[in-house]
């Protein structure tokens, strides 16, 4: 599993920009970045190194921060490796909430990053499947 932080920022410009700016200064590495949005505010999605410690000091300096635990799936780079983890959850009737990737990995496989409610079902299938599971101290 992959500790995520999620934040909640308003939908106006530079909001990214400022928590990026604040994890950048303050020496966090991020290493997998998605915004989800609504008119009015978005939730920032991260993976970064130290994720304990980055929220804790987002929060300090006034963000609205939850770290939540994510599946980290390593992806083969060979055409319908994505479609095959899918298709695995899809068959055992898992639902996937979001998903997102990232490649930052000083020359490992990609991982896809995926949030389901349904996490140990998840798991389960993703291991019979033989899919590579990544954890925070993997990446």
């Amino acid at each position: 599993m992959i500790s995520q932080l999620s934040v909640f920022v308003d939908n106006r410009p530079g909001s990214m920009a400022n928590i990026t700016e604040a994890l950048s200064e303050a020496g966090y590495n991020i290493r997998a970045f998605a915004t989800f949005d609504t008119p009015e505010f978005g939730i920032l999605r991260l993976v970064v190194d130290k994720p304990t410690e980055a929220k804790e000091f987002l929060t300090s300096k006034g963000f609205v921060v939850r770290v939540q635990e994510v599946i980290g799936a390593e992806l083969k780079d060979e055409r319908g490796s994505l479609n095959y983890m899918l298709r695995k959850l899809a068959d055992g009737n898992v639902n996937i909430n979001y998903i997102y990737s990232f490649v930052i990995r000083s020359g490992k496989a990609p991982v896809m990053v995926l949030h389901t409610g349904e996490t140990k079902e998840a798991l389960k299938l993703l291991n019979e499947a033989k899919v590579t599971l990544v954890n925070d101290d993997e990446l």
